[in-house]
C-alpha cells in the first residue's frame, strides 16, 4: 500500500508540475479571444483592429489609426506559435505602406502568461510589456507597461468595443 501511494504521489507531482510548465509556455488558444473587428479612438480619431482566427501556427491581425479621415498609420500583428509559446511579431506602416521598421525587422515580443481572456507579453529587451485583454464580451483593451521603482505600470494603450 506504500509503495501505491508513493507511486500516487510521484505521479501526482510530476502531473502538477506538467501543468505549470505548460501554462508557462502558452498557445495560440491564449489569445483567440481577440477574434473579431474591434473599434476604439486614439489621438483624436478612430482605430480599428480586426483579428482572424487562430489557423495552424498563426493568428493574423491589423491596427489601423485614422485623424480627419485620412490613415495616419497601420500595424501588423502576426502572433507566430514557437516551441517556447507564442511570440508576437509587429510592423508598423506610414500611410503609402512605408514602413517604419527595417525591411527584415520586426518588434518582438515573448509571451509571458495567460489567463481566461488575458495574455501577457514582453519585448525581447525586456524594456516593455502588451496586455491583451478582453474585459467584457463587447470590449478589448490592449495595456502598455514600463518598469517604474521596480514594478511593472501599466495604462491602457488602447480601448476597443466589438463590432458586430
Amino acid at each position: 500500500m506504500k509503495i501505491i501511494r508513493l507511486f500516487l504521489f510521484c505521479f501526482l507531482a510530476t502531473a502538477s508540475l506538467h501543468a505549470q510548465t505548460a501554462s508557462k509556455t502558452g498557445s495560440l488558444a491564449d489569445v483567440s479571444f481577440m477574434e473579431g473587428r474591434w473599434l476604439g479612438t486614439f489621438n483624436g480619431g478612430p482605430i480599428e483592429a480586426c483579428w482572424i482566427a487562430p489557423v495552424g501556427d498563426n493568428l493574423t491581425g491589423f491596427i489601423r489609426m485614422m485623424k480627419d479621415n485620412k490613415v495616419t498609420m497601420y500595424e501588423m500583428l502576426i502572433f507566430e506559435q514557437t516551441e517556447q509559446g507564442p511570440i508576437v511579431l509587429v510592423k508598423h506602416f506610414k500611410p503609402g505602406l512605408i514602413g517604419q521598421e527595417e525591411k527584415d525587422k520586426s518588434d518582438r515580443y515573448k509571451f509571458i502568461e495567460a489567463g481566461k481572456g488575458k495574455a501577457i507579453f514582453e519585448k525581447e529587451d525586456g524594456s516593455i510589456r502588451i496586455i491583451y485583454e478582453k474585459r467584457s464580451a463587447a470590449q478589448l483593451v490592449i495595456q502598455r507597461g514600463m518598469q517604474k521603482d521596480g514594478n511593472w505600470a501599466f495604462s491602457d494603450l488602447f480601448v476597443f468595443n466589438l463590432v458586430r
